[in-house]
């Protein structure tokens, strides 16, 4: 079995130092809570902060790492300017409110954007000191996106999953970031990327489409590696809870609490101190309802428990203020000597009062105005031993998208929630213990278990399907065979396409014109009276002409429209028209309009509409539409449409870059064929080569190429090798 290496920003122990003494303490929070009893059971290390200033342990730090060593924990030393900077800045003031849809709290300064890059350099270090080959690394949180990619670069072979405990928002926030590429390229060095929600899934999708350009299918995104994005939502110790429930110590915590509110009715409400919470919009849905249903004074009964976040940030300072006003003018209003509404408690909670509290109250409100998760609701209904109790649940919580059979509200209605309180208060035990078994049968089969254990499942697919992509790549050895036949061969031939290939694309066609590099380099090949170079090219002649004229080789222009071979003019490779370009033009012209940065490049025997500067979701959704509407203009005008690396093209059917290839491919007294290409219509010419001949396919993807590298900077550099052997 593997080792595995939890990364994340705290530990699920925490140092503290007490009058000179060191002290360890259980960690609180979601992910230490949800992992805490997995990565026992399995061999891990689970690498983070410890929560202590490093000032504070001079001298103390082996003594620390061999403590939770033996917890199997590995410490980030971090000082409290570290902290401030990378944590209680960035983290919690650009991140976390961008992320959960509060931009208007969101800071955006340089300085701390480089603290966050300090930060995530100082984990990847840690990583890279404890891996060992074979080793799998699981990162966790917006705390450390960068981390991957840092990870990718300095163990290249490493097995690297990420999951991310929040939201990911949707593009017109996300793109608010500054920072927003160095994010994504830090997040896709993952093999693996996890996320709660389908939602949350397609916005990163959407924003790794539109910001970088990359596709997707699947899920799979491909760049200089295969990653993958899915849905793995996160569970909790399900068995835990239900156990911890029926104990004695939480049984006489239920006594001591139902001896002191009598027989009044219990709704719970548990939170950190955070403005994503909905905290205030609760209390005053309580407000609402106890002004609504005066019959319930003295009734009924809000425990609101809010445990200490972050109050060093303004933002939070004044939610505390707010939140202690509101009960305050609540409890006024609404009580009674002897008869209080809300019972507020500042203060984090033992584990036992927790459950406690779970397994009396009457109905949860959990209405966050946006939550990544929330494994509060699901710790309600897992302690639930009785079936009895009603989860309120907010819509906007990912919870929700599994807990349907909770009364799911819209946070922003005052009136849902105070509907949802009536309805819980007044619904029948039958229809609560139907709710809540068929949620804790779900509970119980996903756990965090079965979470944890199908991520790495999926983690470890997504690795062999990479181990098959790259058993096709251009690797050193693949590349020294290509050499070494290329150098002992007498008669070569080099059939190269040239946008995506030898250049990368550009937006603008007319830009990706040859430097002198280039044609350096190709001019030194052709120089050779043993090759033979073609290129084979979309482009009209015109532009191959001024590009590559000057040097000794073959040129097709148009996708094989028109062939000129070496000291020789061009010839048609069979007699074309473009009477019908009246009829295609208007059709392209229209989806320009309609497409804002589309544009159409019009050629001898084609056209061609091209999106690529346009928004990608636009350009694709017309792309389909216009080669369903072409195919049915063109069925009878012996044309043919074929979609390209964002381009459409329209042109004579029958002509082709591999029927292009065949005139120099029949050659007998070849003895070495390579041929190198980017997109669809490259395939033609692999199609047509024999089976000794050294096809290469620049991307990654399906392709009757023998081999693929990741990029036109890898073709050059083979060439290069070429001319200097």
């Amino acid at each position: 079995m593997k080792r595995l290496l939890l990364v994340s920003n705290r530990l699920p122990v925490t140092v503290q130092r007490r009058k000179g003494s060191l002290h360890y303490e259980p960690s609180i929070g979601g992910l230490s809570t949800g992992l805490g009893s997995f990565y026992k059971s399995h061999d891990a290390i689970w690498i983070g902060w410890p929560g202590i200033d490093r000032r504070k342990i001079v001298g103390k730090e082996k003594e620390i790492t061999a403590n939770l060593l033996s917890e199997s924990c590995y410490p980030v030393f971090l000082s409290q300017r570290d902290i401030e900077d990378y944590y209680n800045k960035f983290c919690n003031t650009t991140i976390w409110p961008l992320f959960h849809y509060f931009p208007q709290y969101a800071v955006y300064r340089q300085a701390l954007w480089e603290s966050y890059e300090r930060g995530n350099r100082v984990f990847a270090d840690a990583v890279v000191e404890v891996w060992k080959r074979g080793d799998t690394i699981w990162v966790h949180d917006y705390h450390l996106m960068l981390v991957p990619q840092l990870l990718r670069e300095m163990l290249p072979e490493a097995e690297i999953g990420f999951s991310l405990h929040i939201p990911f928002p949707s593009l017109e926030l996300f793109r608010l970031l500054p920072w927003r590429e160095q994010i994504l390229e830090g997040l896709l060095g993952a093999d693996l990327l996890g996320f709660h929600t389908f939602d949350y899934t397609s916005h990163f999708l959407d924003s790794v489409h539109r910001l970088l350009g990359y596709e997707s299918t699947l899920g799979k995104i491909t760049t200089s590696h295969i990653a993958k994005a899915d849905v793995f939502p996160i569970g909790i110790d399900f068995e835990r809870f239900a156990a911890t429930a029926q104990t004695r110590q939480v049984q006489a915590e239920i006594r001591r609490f139902k001896r002191s509110l009598g027989d009044r009715k219990t709704i719970l409400s548990i939170d950190r101190l955070d403005y994503t919470k909905g905290i205030t919009q609760r209390l005053e849905a309580f407000d609402l309802f106890l002004e609504r249903n005066p019959e319930y004074a003295g009734k009924v009964v809000l425990i609101l428990v809010v445990v200490p976040s972050r109050t060093v940030v303004g933002s939070y300072a004044l939610l505390k203020k707010q939140i202690d006003e509101l009960v305050g003018a609540i409890n006024g209003r609404h009580g009674s000597i002897g008869r209080t509404p809300i019972w507020y408690l500042y203060r984090s909670l033992p584990f036992h009062s927790l459950v406690a509290l779970y397994n009396m109250a009457d109905i949860c409100l959990v209405t966050p105005l946006r939550d990544g998760m929330n494994l509060i609701a699901k710790e309600y209904v897992a302690t639930k031993t009785d079936g009895k109790g009603v989860l309120v649940l907010s819509e906007t919580a990912g919870a929700a998208k599994e807990m349907g059979e909770a009364i799911v509200v819209n946070v922003n209605s005052q009136e849902e929630i105070v509907r949802a309180l009536e309805q819980g208060l007044a619904m029948p035990e039958e229809e609560q213990v139907e709710r809540n078994r068929t949620m804790q049968d779900r509970l119980q089969r996903y756990n965090v278990k079965r979470w944890a254990d199908e991520f790495l499942a999926e983690l470890r697919s997504t690795r062999e399907l990479q181990e098959q992509t790259e058993a096709k790549s251009l690797n050193s050895k693949a590349q020294a065979g290509l050499l070494r036949e290329f150098h002992k061969s007498k008669r070569r031939l080099m059939l190269l396409d040239y946008d995506g290939t030898l250049v990368p694309f550009s937006p603008k066609p007319a830009k990706a014109k040859p430097g002198e590099e280039l044609t350096r380099q190709l001019g030194q090949l052709a120089g050779n009276p043993k090759n033979e170079v073609v290129l084979i090219s979309g482009r009209d002649r015109d532009t191959l002409d001024r590009w590559f004229g000057d040097l000794d080789v073959g040129l097709v222009a148009e996708h094989g429209a028109w062939i000129k071979e070496k000291a020789a003019e061009w010839q048609m490779a069979e007699t074309l028209t473009s009477g019908w370009k009246q009829d295609v033009r208007p059709i392209l012209e229209l989806c320009v309009d309609r497409t804002p940065g589309s544009f159409v490049e019009e050629k001898e025997f084609s056209l061609v509409w091209h999106y690529r500067k346009a928004d990608p979701r636009l350009g694709e959704l017309r792309a389909r539409e216009i080669v369903r509407d072409l195919k049915n203009l063109t069925a009878n005008l012996n044309l043919q449409v074929l979609e390209g690396n964002k381009v459409v093209e329209v042109k004579n059917a029958g002509i082709s870059k591999g029927r292009a290839a065949s005139r120099w491919t029949s050659a007998e007294t070849t003895d070495f064929i390579l041929a190198v290409g980017d997109d669809v219509t490259d395939e033609d010419v692999f199609e047509v080569l024999p089976d000794t001949a050294w096809s290469i396919k620049v991307g990654v993807g399906a392709s009757a190429a023998r081999f693929n590298v990741s990029s036109p900077i890898k073709v050059r550099s083979l060439l290069k090798e070429m001319t200097e052997g």
